[in-house]
């Protein structure tokens, strides 16, 4: 009977499947796939056989066999190519910082001087314009060279017709006088007459202005090299308005117009970031046939002045101001429409409807801008004053 019961036991030994650990499975499916892998990889590294990879055969055969390659190498990966990859990653850390470091080092006076020279506002702004409108000279009427001069003296004097007009509409104090304190009658004889003298100037200079151009386009004397086309009066024009503060100014009040949802009534803050933008690419745009033609010199300015410097200060101001108040704003989802349903389309805050809302983690509905206003007091929800909470 023992003997019986040993060759059992035996028997149900071989025919019972060992446990084998899930972690040494993985990495022997791991390396049967490496393996694959490589087999199925070989066409392309085979000499004189590559040529047909490139044929109706060769490409169905790559978007069949590609893709479930790197797939299953994704999810079956070598457990000792991690530690390899990681080693790597750290001896290239190890040399790259280093070489970071130095040229940072050389470029830190580069950077402050950047930062110095868009600080300077009126400056920056008149440079980047003439290296437009020479890019427009270039590009868009070929063969004349005052095309952009002629130009960018006209849309100034446009410019400053519009600031002085702007500025006698919204003017609320048209008394000559200046008194001697805010609630005194008493007049300052010296502050008065600078303050008539200057505004004669100005009311003189705007009338002469006028009358130049009146004369210069009536009479068309002194034009004669003057021949822009239509295209380049537009391009140009767009330009210098997006870049030109009177101008820049009134975007704000056309989004305002718009009503645009999606900018969630942060419109001063999106108007320089999608003015830049728009200076930006196209510069890019017309930079690129520049580089056909060989012009490198000119298309490295353009690229460093009107693309670079022009990106660089979009990061450094307009549009960090807008992901710091956007990034308030995001801790917050977006109402559904149905939770907008339920509170009447109306917000709290300022009684006005919703189509585009925030909602709090205390199931409160709010105006992107008027919670925005509402943090900037209080951490607090102005219905239920809970403190807002987030895991």
């Amino acid at each position: 009977m023992g003997m019986i019961t040993r060759v059992r036991a035996r028997l149900q030994s071989i025919n019972t499947p060992t446990k084998i650990d899930p972690r040494i499975q993985d990495e022997k499916t791991a390396q049967t796939v490496c393996l694959l892998s490589v087999v199925l990889l070989l066409p392309y590294f085979a000499r004189g056989h590559a040529s047909v990879l490139v044929s109706s055969v060769g490409l169905a055969y790559s978007c069949l066999v590609l893709p479930m390659v790197i797939s299953v190498n994704y999810k079956y990966s070598l457990s000792g190519l991690r530690p390899m990859i990681a080693n790597l990653k750290e001896k290239c850390d190890f040399i790259i910082q280093p070489i970071v470091h130095f040229a940072w080092r050389l470029y830190a006076p580069v950077d402050r001087t950047e930062k110095l020279f868009m600080k300077m506002t009126n400056i920056f702004t008149m440079i980047n314009q003439l290296v437009f409108f020479m890019l427009c000279d270039r590009v868009l009427v070929p063969g004349q060279r005052v095309t952009c001069l002629y130009s960018l003296m006209f849309y100034n004097v446009i410019a400053y017709c519009v600031a002085y007009i702007k500025e006698l509409i919204e003017k609320e104090d048209w008394s000559p006088y200046v008194t001697m304190a805010e609630h005194s009658n008493i007049k300052h004889l010296a502050m008065s007459a600078t303050k008539i003298v200057l505004e004669w100037t100005k009311a003189v200079t705007f009338i002469i202005t006028v009358v130049f151009m009146l004369l210069v386009f009536g009479l068309e004397q002194g034009l004669e090299h003057y021949h822009p086309t239509s295209i380049y009066t537009a391009v140009t024009w767009l330009y210098y308005m997006a870049t030109e503060k009177v101008f820049v100014d009134f975007f704000p009040s056309i989004l305002l117009f718009l009503q645009l949802d999606v900018l969630e009534s942060l419109e001063s803050l999106w108007a320089p970031v999608i003015l830049r933008a728009f200076t930006l690419a196209i510069s890019l745009l017309l930079a690129l046939p520049l580089i056909i033609y060989g012009q490198y010199r000119f298309v490295f300015t353009v690229l460093y002045l009107n693309a670079y410097l022009r990106c660089k200060e979009m990061l450094l101001n307009s549009l960090r101001v807008l992901n710091t108040e956007r990034a308030v704003l995001n801790q917050y989802r977006y109402a559904t429409r149905e939770e907008l349903a339920s509170f009447d389309d109306v917000c709290a805050v300022c009684l006005s409807p919703m189509r585009l809302a925030r909602i709090t983690p205390c199931h409160h509905i709010f105006h992107g801008d008027c919670l925005r206003q509402c943090l900037k007091a209080s951490d607090t929800c102005p219905i239920c004053k809970r403190e807002f909470k987030f895991d």
